[in-house]
């Protein structure tokens, strides 16, 4: 492996999204990830399909497409840590390890003999960091946390979706787990902060994220529009809070968008759609002005944007310097020749379907570049390999335990 972190090792027992969504950002950086799974179960994301990766035949393997989306360059091995020996083998490879990832519920570690004072007693230099649904402390604490659940608490579902006067009105989650996602990147930022502090003291620490904590970090200027207005942000659909023209328009041939984000672009985009006049008219000549005066501004732009193509006014807007773009879909988006020059689109080796497809980190480093050529692992892949090299168990000892359903 290449990346900036080849001499970090993770120990990850998180599954679903939030934690490897963190391991795997850490790993596409060079580290050495081990994931902990369940001998003959895995990742509950495994079985998450339909769909499922096909093999050359066009048979279903049962790698779910869930499971490949954020489980590469990783080493599955396989141990019950439910049990005495099996316990036993995380903390030796906690021992030797710089950062644990977990996302148990609270508490669910601790009667394993695995939670952060267990593992800081052999490792004090050990980053453990835990993930749960509402964080360690609070009257929520041992509530379960769902993606679905956080967004509608965290206020990001009351600022989603159409407006309730208008068809499809009501709150609406985004098309993807974001409250998943987002804490996943502030995991991973957290864990390399805390292995800065580490080299400069010597010491580990816990690090307690939640996802609710992280969803409302995350909707940023819109916690700053209700703190200085006192007004509670409503659903608008796919305008802009605080900018106009900001939105998707319906063309001719379907929908792009339009994002005029100051004064100068508001006279240029008049100027090409033929609507000189407004930007002379005092209720839309500043964006205050235009935000204060949304729909009457909106109400003429959309039939003069209706009348052509999308292609005629991207290619228009484009040569005055007035941002937009098509709304794609994903099939688009792999298309698009910007998408294709910046490679984030790759297809790996896998064991059971020749290869499989996935989209690599977009970080790009000019001195330590990443390298993707680990797909996501099988269950159970390294059980073998991690425990003999980092831990020196032969194969009579593997045979044993694997005997003894401790590992798979």
């Amino acid at each position: 492996m290449t990346g900036p972190l080849t001499h970090i090792r993770v120990l990850d027992l998180s599954r679903v999204l939030a934690g490897p969504w963190a391991s795997q950002l850490l790993a596409d950086l060079g580290a050495e990830v081990i994931k902990i799974e369940r001998p003959g179960v895995g990742d509950d994301t495994r079985s998450w399909g339909p769909p499922f990766l096909k093999d050359e035949t066009g048979e279903e393997t049962g790698e779910a497409a869930y499971y490949l989306a954020t489980n590469r360059a990783k080493k599955s091995v396989a141990v019950d840590f439910s049990t005495p020996e099996g316990g036993d083998l995380i903390r030796r490879l906690a021992k030797v390890s710089d950062v644990v990832l977990e996302n148990f519920k609270v508490g669910g570690l601790a009667r394993h003999g695995l939670a952060y004072k267990d593992l800081a007693a052999i490792n004090p230099g050990l980053i453990y960091c835990s993930i749960t649904g509402f964080g360690q402390t609070g009257p929520l604490r041992n509530r379960p946390g769902y993606d679905f659940i956080v967004q509608a608490m965290g206020g990001l579902m009351s600022i989603t979706g159409e407006r309730d006067d208008r068809p499809g009105g009501g709150p609406q989650k985004v098309g993807v787990a974001v409250a998943d996602l987002f804490t996943g990147m502030y995991a991973g930022v957290g864990i390399l902060a805390a292995l800065a502090h580490r080299t400069r003291t010597g010491e580990g620490q816990h690090i307690d994220l939640a996802l609710l904590d992280c969803l409302v970090a995350s909707l940023a200027t819109q916690n700053m529009n209700y703190f200085v207005s006192g007004r509670v942000p409503e659903r608008r659909g796919n305008a802009h809070a605080n900018i106009v023209p900001y939105q998707v328009f319906e063309s001719a041939d379907g929908h792009l968008v339009i994002g005029v984000g100051n004064d100068g672009q508001f006279r240029r985009f008049c100027e090409a759609s033929g609507l000189a006049d407004l930007a002379e008219d005092a209720r839309f000549a500043t964006n205050a002005a235009r935000v204060d005066n949304r729909d009457e501004l909106i109400e003429r732009i959309v039939p003069i944007i209706a009348a052509r193509t999308s292609a005629h006014w991207i290619e228009l807007f484009d040569q005055v310097r007035v941002p937009c773009g098509p709304v794609n879909r994903l099939d688009e988006v792999f298309a698009e020749p910007q998408v294709r020059h910046r490679g984030l689109h790759r297809q790996f080796p896998h064991p059971l379907s020749g290869t499989v497809d996935q989209v690599v980190s977009p970080l790009k480093f000019s001195q330590t570049p990443c390298e993707f050529e680990w797909p996501p692992p099988l269950l159970g892949q390294h059980t073998d390999g991690v425990l003999g090299e980092l831990l020196g168990l032969d194969g009579e000892e593997l045979a044993r335990l694997r005997a003894a359903q401790v590992i798979g």
